[in-house]
């Protein structure tokens, strides 16, 4: 089972793609933990990435693809599939995901979209409470059980700096010229199925059920 969730920030498709790996009991891989466990663990790859973080550059696609290749290649992902959050990001890393799973044997089985009107994402970002742990809140659509506090691990929750309205509408810009046009790659290739997430978690999650 090998699939890829895409959509703007905010779209609530890390929180879709955490519980359906759960419920289908593969891994779940986001491109933001594998790169900080690269470099945590001081990789090749992983030093290469930090690189560019500590220069305050984003890491380009052909690093990315190393980090998703070293991914791919360990024995949960080789021998279950993976649910993908958030990647590909772009054209390139689509067409290197295609290569690489190409050289496994394998292909990417289902993509789902996920679409929300912008005003939506910008509601959902502004709210969003995070935690160090991972876990992630809401001021009105997931409150924590204790007010700033983590349900999880009790740490404090925080709002991110870029979780401002100016800053999302720009998030939401790179994203529709950056990502959007994979729509039509996955499209092409009869993988892809969009999911409209301007909805409650639950009734979301049913319907992946569903499709999927």
């Amino acid at each position: 089972m090998r699939y890829v969730f895409l959509g703007p920030p905010g779209v609530g498709k890390g929180t879709q793609a955490k519980g359906f790996a759960q419920r289908r009991g593969v891994p779940h891989v986001s491109t933001g933990d594998i790169l900080r466990e690269a470099v945590r663990a001081k990789t090749p790859v992983g030093q290469k990435a930090k690189a560019f973080m500590d220069a305050g550059k984003l890491v380009p696609d052909e690093v990315i693809l190393e980090v998703v290749g070293e991914r791919l290649a360990k024995p949960d992902c080789a021998g279950k599939g993976f649910v993908f959050d958030g990647f590909p990001r772009t054209l390139p890393q689509a067409e290197g995901l295609e290569k690489l799973l190409t050289t496994l044997g394998a292909q990417v089985d289902n993509v789902i979209a996920f679409t929300a009107p912008d005003d939506v994402v910008i509601e959902r970002i502004c709210g969003r409470l995070s935690c160090k742990c991972g876990e992630t809140f809401h001021k009105t659509n997931r409150p924590p059980k204790k007010s700033g506090t983590c349900d999880h691990c009790g740490q404090a929750l925080f709002q991110r700096a870029d979780d401002t309205v100016d800053a999302v509408k720009v998030r939401l810009a790179a994203y529709k010229k950056e990502t959007a046009p994979l729509v039509a790659f996955y499209k092409k290739r009869k993988r892809l199925t969009e999911v409209r997430a301007d909805r409650g978690i639950e009734e979301i999650a049913r319907d992946l059920e569903k499709i999927a």
